[in-house]
C-alpha cells in the first residue's frame, strides 16, 4: 500500500505523510465480530498509574481477528479489505460457504473477490493457510504459530514476513523479519504472502495532536527531570543524565534482558542483527 503528501494547507500538515486507504472497501465492520475496548489510561485495578504517557484517545472496537484457521477445506470468499484501529496491518473479512464469517490479517496482493483455502492439501496461493511442513522451501509466510494450535503469534504487523530455509523431519527453519533464524515444529499453521501496508512505516503524523487521538500522551525526557523524578534527572546546564537508565533505575540501551534458561533457545539457529 501506497502513502500520499498532504497539500500544506494547516502548519499541520505541511510535513504530513498519510497512508493512503483507497484499497480499503467502503464498508462498515462486520458486528458479529466486533468487541469494545475499554481504556485503562495507564492505571491498574487500584487505581493506580502503571504506565506512564497513556490516556485519552478515540473510540475504538476491536475485530475478532482467526488466527487458527481451524475451518479446514471450506472455501471462503473475501467479502471486504478493512481498516483495523488496533494493529497496523489491515484486515480482510471472509465469507465461508456454510455460512459463517471470519476476518484474517490481510496479505499483500489478496483482492475482494478471490478464494481462500486453509488445509493441508491445498494450493499454494496467497492467503491459503496450511502447516509449514507442507510448503516448499522458499515460501513467503506470516501468522506463524509457535505452538500447533494454539493461533498465530509471529510475522503478524505490517508488511512483515518470515520465509522458509530449510525442512527436516520434525522442524522446518524460518528466518524471520528481524533476521532471526529459528525452528518451528513442521506441524504449525502458517499463511502464505506478506502482510499487506508494508508502507506503515513510512507514515508522518505530522503534528502532536494527532498522537493524542491515538491515545498517546505528551513524552517527558528523563534528563528534563529532577533527581527525585528520575535517576537521569539533576545537574547544572547541560550536564546531566549518565548512562541511560529507565525511571525504575534499570540499565537500557544494550542490556541484555532474555531469559538465559528460556525454553525455546535450543530452537534459535541464529541471533537477531544487532
Amino acid at each position: 500500500m501506497a502513502v500520499k503528501k498532504i497539500k500544506p494547507l494547516t502548519p499541520g500538515q505541511r510535513s504530513r505523510v498519510a497512508p493512503d486507504f483507497s484499497i480499503l472497501s467502503k464498508k462498515k465492520p462486520e458486528r458479529s465480530l466486533l468487541l469494545p475496548v475499554k481504556k485503562s489510561g495507564g492505571r491498574n485495578n487500584t487505581g493506580k498509574m502503571t504506565m506512564r504517557y497513556i490516556g485519552g484517545g478515540h473510540k475504538k472496537r476491536m475485530r475478532i481477528i482467526d488466527f487458527k484457521r481451524k475451518k479446514h477445506n471450506i472455501p471462503a470468499i473475501v467479502h471486504s479489505i478493512e481498516y483495523d484501529p488496533l494493529r497496523t496491518a489491515h484486515i480482510a473479512l471472509l465469507h465461508y460457504v456454510d455460512g459463517a464469517k471470519a476476518y484474517i490479517i490481510a496479505p499483500e496482493g489478496l483482492k475482494v473477490g478471490a478464494k481462500v483455502l486453509s488445509g493441508t492439501d491445498i494450493t499454494f496461493d496467497v492467503g491459503n493457510a496450511m502447516p509449514l511442513k507442507t510448503m516448499p522451501t522458499g515460501t513467503v509466510v506470516h501468522n506463524i504459530e509457535l505452538h500447533p494450535g494454539r493461533g498465530a503469534s509471529m510475522a503478524r504487523s505490517a508488511g512483515t514476513y518470515a520465509r522458509l530455509l530449510a525442512k527436516t523431519e520434525k522442524y522446518v527453519t524460518l528466518k524471520l523479519p528481524s533476521g532471526e533464524m529459528r525452528e518451528v515444529l513442521g506441524e504449525c499453521m502458517a499463511t502464505i504472502g506478506a502482510v499487506i501496508n508494508s508502507d506503515h512505516n513510512n507514515v508522518v503524523i505530522g503534528k502532536a495532536g494527532r498522537n493524542r487521538w491515538l491515545g498517546i500522551r505528551p513524552r517527558t525526557r528523563g534528563v528534563a527531570m529532577n533527581p527525585v523524578d528520575h535517576p537521569m534527572g539533576g545537574g547544572e546546564g547541560k550536564a546531566s543524565g549518565g548512562h541511560p537508565r529507565s525511571v525504575q533505575g534499570l540499565y537500557t540501551k544494550g542490556k541484555k534482558t532474555r531469559n538465559r534458561n528460556k525454553y525455546s533457545k535450543h530452537h534459535i539457529l541464529k541471533r537477531r542483527q544487532k
